[in-house]
């Protein structure tokens, strides 16, 4: 190899090793290897008097370059390392090259999450989701779904009622139903996920607010078999497993007839807790076959059109879901129950 290709590999060599010198030590170390008495340039350039004149200047020109260029370089980068020893012993220091931690993202609420799972499932099987407004007006709320003023059972949705005004907060998923069949014709197979308020006591497992979905199916031939069938399939696909669920008779306005459905209570086996008073379940939902006062005051027949209403507790879903003993844990804002979701 001729003295000026080797003066070539040394260059790569020496800015090699300086771009990867992390010390003021490895530096030095560095400038003795190629510059110091006994360094590998110094020796060529010691050697310059027994080569032939017309090389000399050649080799002389490119060894001094290399000389200067090792040189500055080795100052430009101890003079940075210096620089920043005398910040960091004045301030705390910061590695800007350490990778950083990334930012806590945050995640959704239990309650949201149930949200979504249970739109999935219901879509999986045919349902279209629909929303409404939280702020309903006393026809939507109670006329529409046959609970005319001063009937008894408006009592039973403890209401609260906005001051100066004839608007409510509504008491049921219930109004979006009769909004809904107003502006579709059947077939329809809908449900509404959504937030209500009732005025009445908290305890483990009620709320002034909580959360329902809403499920409507209408056509020309809808049993409670029907209701039956696709409320079995969405515990399944929910829970994942097959869950035991029973009827029991019941009392709606907008439903006839009327019926409510528990579920076995998955918090303690059906031996009996808090969640479900001791009994082993837990109420779940109220549904019924629409009533016809209902299909005339959305403007259809009730001669040639039959179906069902439900409204499920979400927040019961997901006491069932993950085993939780108190529905106020949902809206505590206790990030030690929060983040386990």
């Amino acid at each position: 190899m001729t003295l000026l290709l080797f003066l070539k590999s040394l260059q790569r060599k020496a800015e090699k090793e300086l771009k990867e010198a992390k010390e003021l030590k490895q530096l030095d170390d560095i400038f003795q290897k190629y510059l110091g008495k006994k360094g590998e340039l110094t020796a060529i350039l010691r050697s310059l008097e027994k080569l032939p004149e017309t090389k000399r200047a050649k080799v002389g020109k490119q060894a001094n370059n290399l000389k200067n260029l090792v040189k500055q370089r080795i100052e430009v980068k101890a003079k940075k390392m210096r620089l920043v020893k005398e910040v960091a012993k004045k301030t705390d220091w910061i590695d800007v090259t350490i990778p950083g931690r990334k930012p806590l993202a945050g995640h959704l609420h239990p309650l949201t999450q149930i949200k979504s799972q249970a739109e999935e499932v219901f879509q999986s099987i045919g349902f279209s989701v629909v929303e409404g407004p939280e702020i309903e007006n006393e026809w939507y709320n109670f006329d529409a779904l046959n609970i005319p003023k001063d009937h008894p059972a408006r009592d039973a949705w403890s209401t609260f009622w906005l001051k100066d005004s004839k608007l409510l907060l509504r008491t049921h998923t219930s109004p979006v139903q009769v909004r809904y069949m107003e502006k579709n014709n059947p077939p329809l197979r809908i449900i509404v996920p959504g937030r209500i308020f009732r005025h009445e006591a908290t305890d483990a497992s009620h709320e002034i607010n909580f959360y329902q979905v809403e499920g409507l199916m209408i056509d020309k031939k809808v049993s409670a078999a029907n209701f039956k069938a696709i409320i079995q399939e969405f515990f399944k696909r929910f829970f994942g497993k097959e869950t035991k669920i029973r009827m029991r008779p019941s009392y709606f306005p907008f439903t006839e007839p009327s019926f409510e459905v528990d579920m076995s209570c998955l918090n303690c086996r059906g031996e009996g807790c808090p969640v479900c008073s001791q009994t082993g379940w837990l109420e779940m939902m109220g549904a019924g076959m629409v009533h016809p006062t209902v299909y005339k005051a959305t403007g259809l027949n009730p001669k040639y059109w039959q179906g069902f209403a439900f409204g499920i507790g979400m927040d019961r879903l997901a006491m069932m879901k993950y085993k939780i003993n108190d529905i106020r844990l949902f809206y505590g804002g206790d990030l030690r129950f929060l983040n386990q979701f």
